[in-house]
Protein backbone atom coordinates (compact mmCIF):
# COMPACT_ATOMS: atom_id res chain seq x y z
CA UNK A 1 0.00 0.00 0.00
CA UNK A 2 1.76 3.15 -0.91
CA UNK A 3 1.81 5.88 1.49
CA UNK A 4 -1.26 8.12 1.58
CA UNK A 5 -0.46 11.42 -0.65
CA UNK A 6 -4.16 13.20 0.88
CA UNK A 7 -3.18 16.03 2.25
CA UNK A 8 -4.54 19.69 2.02
CA UNK A 9 -3.95 23.08 3.08
CA UNK A 10 -6.55 24.42 5.12
CA UNK A 11 -6.63 28.68 5.69
CA UNK A 12 -7.55 29.30 9.30
CA UNK A 13 -11.14 31.22 9.54
CA UNK A 14 -10.21 34.70 10.89
CA UNK A 15 -12.95 36.62 12.70
CA UNK A 16 -15.12 38.75 10.41
CA UNK A 17 -14.64 41.72 13.30
CA UNK A 18 -11.12 42.38 14.18
CA UNK A 19 -10.50 42.16 17.63
CA UNK A 20 -9.63 45.17 20.20
CA UNK A 21 -5.83 44.48 19.46
CA UNK A 22 -3.13 47.00 19.19
CA UNK A 23 -3.40 49.16 16.24
CA UNK A 24 0.38 49.75 16.37
CA UNK A 25 0.78 45.67 15.52
CA UNK A 26 1.95 44.42 11.65
CA UNK A 27 -1.24 43.56 9.91
CA UNK A 28 0.04 39.97 9.11
CA UNK A 29 0.48 39.77 12.77
CA UNK A 30 -2.62 40.90 13.74
CA UNK A 31 -4.38 38.67 11.28
CA UNK A 32 -2.20 35.86 13.19
CA UNK A 33 -3.28 36.25 16.44
CA UNK A 34 -7.33 36.95 15.60
CA UNK A 35 -6.53 33.25 14.04
CA UNK A 36 -5.94 32.07 17.12
CA UNK A 37 -8.77 33.70 19.12
CA UNK A 38 -6.52 36.70 20.74
CA UNK A 39 -9.16 39.84 20.75
CA UNK A 40 -7.56 41.93 23.85
CA UNK A 41 -4.09 43.64 24.54
CA UNK A 42 -3.81 41.44 27.61
CA UNK A 43 -3.71 38.52 26.32
CA UNK A 44 -0.54 39.64 24.59
CA UNK A 45 1.28 40.83 27.95
CA UNK A 46 3.85 37.99 29.13
CA UNK A 47 5.04 39.45 32.17
CA UNK A 48 5.05 37.16 35.75
CA UNK A 49 2.28 39.79 36.89
CA UNK A 50 -0.21 38.20 34.70
CA UNK A 51 -0.23 34.60 36.21
CA UNK A 52 -3.07 33.48 38.21
CA UNK A 53 -3.65 33.12 41.54
CA UNK A 54 -1.81 29.32 42.68
CA UNK A 55 -5.40 28.97 45.22
CA UNK A 56 -6.57 28.69 41.39
CA UNK A 57 -5.04 24.86 41.82
CA UNK A 58 -7.20 22.29 44.00
CA UNK A 59 -5.78 20.68 46.34
CA UNK A 60 -3.84 24.00 47.68
CA UNK A 61 -5.37 24.40 50.57
CA UNK A 62 -4.15 20.81 52.21
CA UNK A 63 -0.60 20.73 50.41
CA UNK A 64 1.00 24.31 51.24
CA UNK A 65 0.36 23.28 55.14
CA UNK A 66 1.39 19.83 54.87
CA UNK A 67 4.24 21.09 53.50
CA UNK A 68 5.18 23.69 55.50
CA UNK A 69 4.43 21.53 58.97
CA UNK A 70 7.40 19.04 57.26
CA UNK A 71 9.42 22.18 56.31
CA UNK A 72 9.25 22.99 60.40
CA UNK A 73 10.14 19.86 61.49
CA UNK A 74 13.26 19.27 59.19
CA UNK A 75 11.76 16.29 57.95
CA UNK A 76 13.07 14.51 55.09
CA UNK A 77 11.39 15.04 51.87
CA UNK A 78 11.48 12.39 48.83
CA UNK A 79 10.29 13.35 45.64
CA UNK A 80 9.40 10.96 43.32
CA UNK A 81 9.25 12.02 39.22
CA UNK A 82 8.77 10.37 36.16
CA UNK A 83 11.02 9.80 33.45
CA UNK A 84 10.42 12.18 30.15
CA UNK A 85 11.73 15.75 30.38
CA UNK A 86 8.78 17.29 32.06
CA UNK A 87 9.49 14.17 35.13
CA UNK A 88 12.96 15.47 35.32
CA UNK A 89 12.47 19.38 35.46
CA UNK A 90 9.70 18.95 37.81
CA UNK A 91 12.23 16.84 39.88
CA UNK A 92 15.15 19.19 39.67
CA UNK A 93 12.60 22.36 40.26
CA UNK A 94 11.23 20.44 43.53
CA UNK A 95 14.63 19.67 44.80
CA UNK A 96 15.85 23.30 43.83
CA UNK A 97 13.03 25.01 45.29
CA UNK A 98 12.52 23.40 48.31
CA UNK A 99 16.08 23.65 49.25
CA UNK A 100 16.06 27.22 48.79
CA UNK A 101 12.90 27.76 50.66
CA UNK A 102 14.57 26.07 53.76
CA UNK A 103 13.56 22.46 53.47
CA UNK A 104 16.51 20.68 55.91
CA UNK A 105 16.34 17.45 53.44
CA UNK A 106 15.14 16.82 50.15
CA UNK A 107 16.46 13.99 47.53
CA UNK A 108 14.52 12.67 44.49
CA UNK A 109 13.99 9.04 43.52
CA UNK A 110 12.94 8.38 39.43
CA UNK A 111 11.60 5.14 38.30
CA UNK A 112 13.54 3.02 36.00
CA UNK A 113 11.09 2.36 33.17
CA UNK A 114 12.40 -0.82 32.59
CA UNK A 115 12.48 -1.92 36.38
CA UNK A 116 9.65 -0.45 37.56
CA UNK A 117 7.17 1.39 35.12
CA UNK A 118 5.16 4.33 35.53
CA UNK A 119 4.37 6.38 38.63
CA UNK A 120 4.40 5.45 41.90
CA UNK A 121 3.98 1.88 42.12
CA UNK A 122 4.14 -0.53 45.08
CA UNK A 123 8.08 -1.54 44.23
CA UNK A 124 9.08 1.95 43.77
CA UNK A 125 7.61 3.14 47.04
CA UNK A 126 9.35 0.05 48.65
CA UNK A 127 12.34 1.45 47.38
CA UNK A 128 11.80 4.75 48.30
CA UNK A 129 10.56 3.48 52.04
CA UNK A 130 14.60 2.37 52.72
CA UNK A 131 15.67 6.58 52.69
CA UNK A 132 12.98 6.87 55.64
CA UNK A 133 11.25 9.74 54.09
CA UNK A 134 8.65 11.77 55.87
CA UNK A 135 6.82 12.75 53.06
CA UNK A 136 6.89 11.58 49.66
CA UNK A 137 6.17 14.23 46.82
CA UNK A 138 5.33 12.88 43.60
CA UNK A 139 6.21 15.21 40.33
CA UNK A 140 4.16 14.81 37.18
CA UNK A 141 3.21 11.84 38.12
CA UNK A 142 0.81 10.03 40.90
CA UNK A 143 -3.19 10.98 39.76
CA UNK A 144 -3.48 6.94 38.77
CA UNK A 145 -1.11 5.22 41.86
CA UNK A 146 -3.84 3.88 44.03
CA UNK A 147 -1.91 0.81 44.79
CA UNK A 148 1.51 2.63 45.57
CA UNK A 149 -0.36 5.54 47.62
CA UNK A 150 -1.87 2.71 49.86
CA UNK A 151 1.25 1.25 50.38
CA UNK A 152 2.89 4.40 51.60
CA UNK A 153 -0.14 5.01 53.85
CA UNK A 154 0.27 1.73 55.15
CA UNK A 155 4.06 2.21 56.00
CA UNK A 156 2.92 5.79 58.02
CA UNK A 157 4.02 7.75 54.98
CA UNK A 158 1.51 10.75 53.51
CA UNK A 159 2.37 11.12 49.89
CA UNK A 160 1.46 14.86 48.35
CA UNK A 161 0.41 14.38 45.13
CA UNK A 162 1.65 16.83 42.44
CA UNK A 163 -0.12 16.20 38.33
CA UNK A 164 -1.30 17.23 34.98
CA UNK A 165 -2.06 13.98 33.91
CA UNK A 166 -6.06 13.06 33.68
CA UNK A 167 -7.62 10.85 37.26
CA UNK A 168 -9.19 8.07 36.54
CA UNK A 169 -12.73 6.90 38.11
CA UNK A 170 -11.34 6.84 42.18
CA UNK A 171 -8.69 9.07 43.69
CA UNK A 172 -5.94 7.61 45.45
CA UNK A 173 -6.09 8.55 48.95
CA UNK A 174 -3.25 10.89 49.00
CA UNK A 175 -2.39 12.99 52.33
CA UNK A 176 -3.09 15.99 49.50
CA UNK A 177 -3.42 15.72 45.66
CA UNK A 178 -2.61 19.15 43.44
CA UNK A 179 -3.97 18.89 39.85
CA UNK A 180 -5.58 21.26 37.57
CA UNK A 181 -7.51 18.66 36.21
CA UNK A 182 -9.43 17.91 39.12
CA UNK A 183 -11.19 21.64 38.59
CA UNK A 184 -14.67 22.32 38.20
CA UNK A 185 -14.71 23.71 34.97
CA UNK A 186 -17.83 25.84 35.32
CA UNK A 187 -15.69 27.44 38.35
CA UNK A 188 -13.60 29.00 35.87
CA UNK A 189 -11.12 27.72 32.75
CA UNK A 190 -8.72 24.47 33.90
CA UNK A 191 -5.16 25.31 34.29
CA UNK A 192 -3.35 23.34 31.29
CA UNK A 193 -0.26 23.07 33.39
CA UNK A 194 1.89 20.68 32.90
CA UNK A 195 3.77 18.66 35.69
CA UNK A 196 6.51 21.28 36.10
CA UNK A 197 4.38 23.82 35.85
CA UNK A 198 1.89 22.48 38.96
CA UNK A 199 4.87 22.55 41.04
CA UNK A 200 5.76 26.08 40.08
CA UNK A 201 2.65 27.17 41.32
CA UNK A 202 2.93 25.39 44.23
CA UNK A 203 6.37 26.44 45.57
CA UNK A 204 4.57 30.04 44.26
CA UNK A 205 1.94 29.17 47.70
CA UNK A 206 3.87 27.55 49.65
CA UNK A 207 6.93 31.00 49.64
CA UNK A 208 3.65 33.12 50.41
CA UNK A 209 2.37 30.70 53.57
CA UNK A 210 6.37 30.76 54.63
CA UNK A 211 6.14 34.67 54.09
CA UNK A 212 3.24 35.26 56.18
CA UNK A 213 4.41 32.98 59.00
CA UNK A 214 7.76 34.65 59.21
CA UNK A 215 9.94 31.60 58.24
CA UNK A 216 12.39 33.44 56.34
CA UNK A 217 13.23 35.82 59.68
CA UNK A 218 13.47 32.73 61.79
CA UNK A 219 15.56 30.67 59.77
CA UNK A 220 17.81 33.84 58.77
CA UNK A 221 17.71 32.80 55.57
CA UNK A 222 16.82 35.16 52.25
CA UNK A 223 13.13 34.93 50.47
CA UNK A 224 14.14 33.02 47.33
CA UNK A 225 13.30 34.42 43.75
CA UNK A 226 11.36 31.46 42.34
CA UNK A 227 11.83 33.21 38.65
CA UNK A 228 14.76 31.89 38.73
CA UNK A 229 14.01 28.38 38.27
CA UNK A 230 11.52 29.37 35.11
CA UNK A 231 14.26 27.82 32.60
CA UNK A 232 13.41 24.49 33.93
CA UNK A 233 9.64 25.44 33.82
CA UNK A 234 9.72 26.98 30.63
CA UNK A 235 11.74 23.63 29.04
CA UNK A 236 9.73 20.69 30.81
CA UNK A 237 6.05 22.80 29.72
CA UNK A 238 7.23 22.92 26.05
CA UNK A 239 8.54 19.49 26.16
CA UNK A 240 5.53 17.72 27.22
CA UNK A 241 3.33 19.72 24.85
CA UNK A 242 1.11 20.68 26.66
CA UNK A 243 -1.65 23.90 25.33
CA UNK A 244 0.21 27.23 25.30
CA UNK A 245 -2.74 29.26 26.23
CA UNK A 246 -1.73 32.60 28.03
CA UNK A 247 -0.38 31.00 31.30
CA UNK A 248 1.84 29.20 29.63
CA UNK A 249 3.04 31.40 27.04
CA UNK A 250 4.12 34.01 30.20
CA UNK A 251 6.18 30.68 32.18
CA UNK A 252 7.92 29.88 28.83
CA UNK A 253 8.36 33.25 27.48
CA UNK A 254 9.79 34.55 31.10
CA UNK A 255 12.02 31.14 30.71
CA UNK A 256 13.17 32.15 27.35
CA UNK A 257 14.75 35.81 28.49
CA UNK A 258 16.22 34.15 31.40
CA UNK A 259 18.14 31.59 28.71
CA UNK A 260 19.00 34.34 26.37
CA UNK A 261 20.44 36.60 28.77
CA UNK A 262 22.78 33.50 29.54
CA UNK A 263 20.79 33.55 33.37
CA UNK A 264 20.01 29.33 33.45
CA UNK A 265 21.14 26.54 34.89
CA UNK A 266 24.56 25.11 34.17
CA UNK A 267 22.84 22.02 32.66
CA UNK A 268 20.68 23.84 30.85
CA UNK A 269 23.53 25.71 28.91
CA UNK A 270 25.16 22.59 28.33
CA UNK A 271 22.32 20.92 26.44
CA UNK A 272 22.59 24.09 24.56
CA UNK A 273 26.37 24.19 24.05
CA UNK A 274 26.43 20.02 22.87
CA UNK A 275 22.74 20.48 20.61
CA UNK A 276 24.96 23.29 18.67
CA UNK A 277 21.88 26.33 19.56
CA UNK A 278 22.75 30.18 20.34
CA UNK A 279 21.24 31.00 23.40
CA UNK A 280 20.26 34.78 22.52
CA UNK A 281 18.55 33.35 19.81
CA UNK A 282 16.27 30.86 20.77
CA UNK A 283 12.58 29.81 20.25
CA UNK A 284 10.29 27.62 22.02
CA UNK A 285 10.71 25.21 19.24
CA UNK A 286 14.49 24.67 20.44
CA UNK A 287 13.66 23.43 23.20
CA UNK A 288 10.71 20.98 21.86
CA UNK A 289 13.29 19.62 19.49
CA UNK A 290 16.75 20.03 20.41
CA UNK A 291 16.89 20.52 24.56
CA UNK A 292 13.87 18.20 25.22
CA UNK A 293 15.11 14.60 22.66
CA UNK A 294 17.96 14.53 24.64
CA UNK A 295 16.75 15.34 27.87
CA UNK A 296 14.47 12.73 27.52
CA UNK A 297 17.11 10.45 25.79
CA UNK A 298 18.41 9.08 28.97
CA UNK A 299 14.87 8.09 30.57
CA UNK A 300 14.19 6.42 27.14
CA UNK A 301 17.25 4.23 27.13
CA UNK A 302 19.05 4.66 30.31
CA UNK A 303 17.92 6.20 33.60
CA UNK A 304 16.72 9.40 33.98
CA UNK A 305 18.71 10.46 36.76
CA UNK A 306 21.31 11.56 34.50
CA UNK A 307 18.87 14.11 33.39
CA UNK A 308 18.00 15.29 36.57
CA UNK A 309 21.81 15.44 37.83
CA UNK A 310 22.35 17.29 34.42
CA UNK A 311 19.64 20.33 35.49
CA UNK A 312 20.36 19.94 39.65
CA UNK A 313 24.21 20.43 38.66
CA UNK A 314 25.64 24.06 39.73
CA UNK A 315 29.17 22.64 38.19
CA UNK A 316 29.40 23.90 34.65
CA UNK A 317 31.86 21.22 33.85
CA UNK A 318 30.27 18.65 35.72
CA UNK A 319 26.77 19.57 33.99
CA UNK A 320 28.53 19.59 30.21
CA UNK A 321 30.27 15.56 30.52
CA UNK A 322 26.16 15.05 31.43
CA UNK A 323 25.09 16.69 28.75
CA UNK A 324 27.75 15.19 26.26
CA UNK A 325 26.59 11.49 27.59
CA UNK A 326 22.72 12.82 26.87
CA UNK A 327 23.75 13.67 23.41
CA UNK A 328 25.47 10.83 23.12
CA UNK A 329 22.22 8.51 24.60
CA UNK A 330 20.51 10.58 21.89
CA UNK A 331 22.51 9.74 19.27
CA UNK A 332 21.83 5.92 19.86
CA UNK A 333 18.12 6.80 20.43
CA UNK A 334 17.67 8.10 16.84
CA UNK A 335 19.37 5.02 15.18
CA UNK A 336 17.30 2.19 16.92
CA UNK A 337 14.37 5.01 15.80
CA UNK A 338 15.31 4.57 12.35
CA UNK A 339 15.47 0.48 12.59
CA UNK A 340 11.72 0.95 14.00
CA UNK A 341 10.27 2.78 12.01
CA UNK A 342 11.40 1.11 8.91
CA UNK A 343 10.48 -2.50 10.30
CA UNK A 344 6.50 0.06 10.40
CA UNK A 345 7.12 1.25 6.67
CA UNK A 346 8.28 -2.31 5.54
CA UNK A 347 5.42 -3.63 7.09
CA UNK A 348 2.61 -1.05 6.20
CA UNK A 349 3.35 -0.24 2.33
CA UNK A 350 3.27 -3.85 1.96
CA UNK A 351 -0.18 -3.62 3.14
CA UNK A 352 -2.17 -5.49 0.13
CA UNK A 353 -6.06 -5.23 -0.56
CA UNK A 354 -6.89 -7.67 -0.03
CA UNK A 355 -6.07 -7.32 3.93
CA UNK A 356 -8.71 -4.79 3.42
CA UNK A 357 -8.22 -1.18 4.04
CA UNK A 358 -5.62 0.31 6.32
CA UNK A 359 -7.11 0.82 9.90
CA UNK A 360 -8.22 3.80 11.50
CA UNK A 361 -6.84 3.24 14.44
CA UNK A 362 -3.36 1.68 13.90
CA UNK A 363 -1.72 -0.48 16.06
CA UNK A 364 2.25 -1.87 15.67
CA UNK A 365 3.95 -4.35 17.21
CA UNK A 366 7.65 -6.20 16.62
CA UNK A 367 9.23 -8.50 19.54
CA UNK A 368 12.71 -6.77 19.04
CA UNK A 369 11.29 -2.98 19.77
CA UNK A 370 12.72 -0.97 22.37
CA UNK A 371 10.03 0.25 24.50
CA UNK A 372 11.99 3.49 25.40
CA UNK A 373 11.54 4.61 21.58
CA UNK A 374 7.54 3.51 20.26
CA UNK A 375 6.24 6.70 21.60
CA UNK A 376 8.65 8.40 18.88
CA UNK A 377 8.04 5.78 16.40
CA UNK A 378 4.44 6.28 17.28
CA UNK A 379 4.59 9.38 16.19
CA UNK A 380 6.35 9.47 13.56
CA UNK A 381 3.50 6.80 11.85
CA UNK A 382 1.13 9.29 12.62
CA UNK A 383 2.53 12.22 11.27
CA UNK A 384 3.03 9.94 7.76
CA UNK A 385 -0.40 8.05 7.78
CA UNK A 386 -2.57 10.90 9.32
CA UNK A 387 -4.62 8.99 11.79
CA UNK A 388 -4.00 7.76 15.86
CA UNK A 389 -1.35 5.10 16.42
CA UNK A 390 0.19 2.90 19.51
CA UNK A 391 3.07 1.04 18.78
CA UNK A 392 4.10 -2.13 21.40
CA UNK A 393 7.04 -3.40 22.57
CA UNK A 394 7.99 -6.13 25.27
CA UNK A 395 7.25 -5.02 28.89
CA UNK A 396 8.49 -8.52 30.02
CA UNK A 397 6.42 -11.27 31.63
CA UNK A 398 4.11 -11.67 28.95
CA UNK A 399 3.01 -7.90 29.21
CA UNK A 400 3.04 -5.40 25.93
CA UNK A 401 3.80 -1.66 26.80
CA UNK A 402 2.47 0.58 24.38
CA UNK A 403 2.66 4.50 23.76
CA UNK A 404 -0.06 6.18 21.25
CA UNK A 405 -0.36 9.32 19.78
CA UNK A 406 -3.56 11.06 18.18
CA UNK A 407 -5.22 13.35 15.80
CA UNK A 408 -7.62 16.21 16.05
CA UNK A 409 -10.52 14.70 16.63
CA UNK A 410 -9.70 11.53 18.74
CA UNK A 411 -9.52 12.01 22.39
CA UNK A 412 -6.85 8.77 23.02
CA UNK A 413 -7.28 8.74 26.45
CA UNK A 414 -10.50 8.56 26.69
CA UNK A 415 -10.67 6.25 23.52
CA UNK A 416 -8.71 3.96 25.81
CA UNK A 417 -10.86 4.43 28.73
CA UNK A 418 -14.10 3.51 26.38
CA UNK A 419 -12.68 0.35 25.14
CA UNK A 420 -11.67 -0.39 28.99
CA UNK A 421 -15.33 -0.05 29.38
CA UNK A 422 -16.67 -2.08 26.63
CA UNK A 423 -13.69 -5.19 26.90
CA UNK A 424 -13.58 -5.27 30.98
CA UNK A 425 -10.12 -6.66 31.97
CA UNK A 426 -7.79 -6.43 28.22
CA UNK A 427 -6.42 -3.22 29.42
CA UNK A 428 -4.40 -3.38 32.39
CA UNK A 429 -3.16 0.05 32.52
CA UNK A 430 -3.64 3.02 30.71
CA UNK A 431 -3.85 6.63 31.81
CA UNK A 432 -2.55 9.99 29.39
CA UNK A 433 -3.81 13.09 27.55
CA UNK A 434 -5.89 14.08 24.54
CA UNK A 435 -2.76 13.35 22.12
CA UNK A 436 -0.65 10.87 23.97
CA UNK A 437 -1.53 8.33 26.48
CA UNK A 438 -0.13 4.85 27.68
CA UNK A 439 -1.64 2.03 28.20
CA UNK A 440 -0.25 -2.23 28.83
CA UNK A 441 -1.60 -5.65 28.17
CA UNK A 442 -0.78 -8.93 27.41
CA UNK A 443 0.82 -10.16 24.87
CA UNK A 444 -2.23 -12.52 24.27
CA UNK A 445 -4.83 -10.09 24.05
CA UNK A 446 -2.90 -8.06 21.48
CA UNK A 447 -4.89 -9.01 18.25
CA UNK A 448 -8.27 -8.82 20.50
CA UNK A 449 -7.00 -5.55 21.61
CA UNK A 450 -6.02 -3.82 18.10
CA UNK A 451 -9.72 -4.62 16.50
CA UNK A 452 -11.34 -3.07 19.70
CA UNK A 453 -9.30 -0.10 19.22
CA UNK A 454 -9.81 0.74 15.56
CA UNK A 455 -13.51 -0.34 15.99
CA UNK A 456 -13.42 2.80 19.00
CA UNK A 457 -11.43 4.86 16.49
CA UNK A 458 -14.45 4.15 14.10
CA UNK A 459 -16.97 5.66 16.05
CA UNK A 460 -15.12 9.35 16.54
CA UNK A 461 -13.61 9.73 12.61
CA UNK A 462 -14.39 9.43 9.66
CA UNK A 463 -12.48 8.90 6.17
CA UNK A 464 -12.28 12.61 5.44
CA UNK A 465 -10.49 12.33 9.37
CA UNK A 466 -7.72 10.68 7.77
CA UNK A 467 -5.87 13.65 5.67
CA UNK A 468 -3.17 15.48 6.57
CA UNK A 469 -4.18 19.05 7.53
CA UNK A 470 -1.65 21.72 6.71
CA UNK A 471 -3.00 25.03 8.67
CA UNK A 472 -2.17 27.94 7.04
CA UNK A 473 -2.60 31.29 7.93
CA UNK A 474 -3.14 32.72 4.23
CA UNK A 475 -0.69 34.12 1.66
CA UNK A 476 1.84 36.80 2.02
CA UNK A 477 2.18 39.57 -0.52
CA UNK A 478 5.66 39.91 -2.33
CA UNK A 479 6.34 43.33 0.24
CA UNK A 480 6.13 41.22 3.14
CA UNK A 481 8.71 38.50 2.40
CA UNK A 482 10.89 40.10 4.62
CA UNK A 483 13.90 39.50 7.34
CA UNK A 484 11.76 42.21 9.51
CA UNK A 485 8.02 40.35 9.34
CA UNK A 486 10.00 37.11 10.11
CA UNK A 487 12.13 38.70 12.91
CA UNK A 488 8.40 40.20 14.43
CA UNK A 489 6.43 36.66 13.94
CA UNK A 490 9.55 35.15 15.82
CA UNK A 491 9.11 37.28 18.68
CA UNK A 492 5.45 37.24 18.37
CA UNK A 493 5.08 33.98 20.31
CA UNK A 494 5.60 31.81 22.12
CA UNK A 495 4.71 29.72 19.67
CA UNK A 496 4.01 25.65 20.06
CA UNK A 497 1.40 23.23 21.27
CA UNK A 498 -2.22 25.19 21.17
CA UNK A 499 -0.71 28.18 19.46
CA UNK A 500 0.84 27.53 16.43
CA UNK A 501 3.50 29.07 14.78
CA UNK A 502 2.36 31.09 11.94
CA UNK A 503 1.68 29.74 8.77
CA UNK A 504 1.35 30.73 4.97
CA UNK A 505 0.73 29.11 1.56
CA UNK A 506 1.52 30.08 -1.73
CA UNK A 507 2.42 28.90 -5.51
CA UNK A 508 5.96 29.23 -6.70
CA UNK A 509 7.94 28.41 -10.01
CA UNK A 510 11.15 26.11 -8.54
CA UNK A 511 14.13 27.90 -9.95
CA UNK A 512 16.54 25.76 -8.23
CA UNK A 513 16.67 21.98 -6.69
CA UNK A 514 19.24 20.23 -4.39
CA UNK A 515 19.26 17.33 -2.42
CA UNK A 516 21.17 17.55 1.15
CA UNK A 517 22.18 14.51 3.49
CA UNK A 518 20.09 12.18 0.84
CA UNK A 519 16.83 13.69 2.83
CA UNK A 520 16.60 17.47 2.61
CA UNK A 521 15.52 19.99 0.19
CA UNK A 522 17.42 23.50 -0.54
CA UNK A 523 15.17 25.06 -3.18
CA UNK A 524 14.92 28.44 -4.46
CA UNK A 525 11.88 29.73 -5.40
CA UNK A 526 10.03 32.51 -6.89
CA UNK A 527 6.46 33.75 -6.00
CA UNK A 528 3.77 33.17 -9.06
CA UNK A 529 2.50 37.52 -7.73
CA UNK A 530 5.89 38.81 -8.44
CA UNK A 531 9.09 39.28 -5.83
CA UNK A 532 12.73 38.27 -5.82
CA UNK A 533 13.48 34.63 -5.58
CA UNK A 534 13.43 33.38 -2.07
CA UNK A 535 15.53 30.58 -0.22
CA UNK A 536 13.82 27.62 1.53
CA UNK A 537 14.56 24.27 2.70
CA UNK A 538 12.26 21.39 2.97
CA UNK A 539 13.56 18.91 5.97
CA UNK A 540 12.97 15.19 5.48
CA UNK A 541 10.77 16.06 2.37
CA UNK A 542 13.15 15.34 -0.85
CA UNK A 543 11.82 11.62 -1.16
CA UNK A 544 7.84 12.87 -1.17
CA UNK A 545 8.56 15.94 -3.44
CA UNK A 546 9.30 15.29 -7.07
CA UNK A 547 8.90 18.37 -8.12
CA UNK A 548 12.04 19.72 -10.37
CA UNK A 549 13.15 23.08 -11.62
CA UNK A 550 10.64 25.08 -14.25
CA UNK A 551 7.87 23.08 -11.70
CA UNK A 552 4.58 24.53 -10.50
CA UNK A 553 4.42 23.83 -6.91
CA UNK A 554 1.97 25.00 -3.94
CA UNK A 555 3.36 25.37 -0.75
CA UNK A 556 2.47 25.77 3.38
CA UNK A 557 5.63 27.64 4.91
CA UNK A 558 7.40 29.48 7.63
CA UNK A 559 9.45 32.60 7.50
CA UNK A 560 12.66 32.10 9.11
CA UNK A 561 16.12 33.95 9.54
CA UNK A 562 18.62 31.69 8.21
CA UNK A 563 22.07 32.54 9.60
CA UNK A 564 25.26 31.33 8.24
CA UNK A 565 28.76 32.80 8.13
CA UNK A 566 27.55 35.69 10.14
CA UNK A 567 24.75 36.48 7.30
CA UNK A 568 21.09 36.87 8.10
CA UNK A 569 19.17 36.34 5.17
CA UNK A 570 15.17 35.60 5.13
CA UNK A 571 14.04 31.72 3.96
CA UNK A 572 11.38 29.75 3.93
CA UNK A 573 10.90 26.87 6.19
CA UNK A 574 8.79 24.65 3.91
CA UNK A 575 6.20 22.40 5.86
CA UNK A 576 4.23 20.98 2.84
CA UNK A 577 5.21 21.57 -1.18
CA UNK A 578 3.26 20.01 -3.60
CA UNK A 579 3.54 20.16 -8.04
CA UNK A 580 1.21 21.49 -9.49
CA UNK A 581 -0.28 20.17 -13.18
CA UNK A 582 -0.87 22.99 -16.22
CA UNK A 583 -0.02 26.70 -16.38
Amino acid sequence: MPIPSDQRILRRPVPAEPPTLPSSLHPILRRVYSARRLTSEAELERDLGRLPPPALLPGMARAVPLLQRVLERRGRILVVGDFDADGATSSALAVLGLRALGAGSVDYLVPNRFEYGYGLTPEIVAVALQRQPELILTVDNGISSLDGVAAAHRAGVPVLITDHHLPGAALPEAAAIVNPQLANPSAGPVLNLAGVGVLFFLLIALRSQLRASGWFSRQGIAEPNLAEYLDLVALGTVADVVPLDHVNRILVHQGLQRMRAGRCRPGIAALLRVAGRAAGNLAAADLGFALGPRLNAAGRLADMSQGIECLLSDDPAQALGIAQELDRLNRERRRIEEEMRDDALAWLEGWAPEDGELPFGLCLYQPEWHQGVIGILASRIKDRYHRPVIAFAPGGEGILKGSARSVPGLHIRDALDAVATRHPGLLKKFGGHAMAAGLSLAVSRYDEFRHAFDEEVRRHLAADDLCGIHHSDGPLAAADFSLELAELLRKGGPWGQGFPEPTFDGRFRVVQRRVLKERHLRLLLSPLDGGQPLGAIAFAQAEGCAAAEGDLVESAYRLEVNEYNGRRDLQLNIQFIRTLEGP
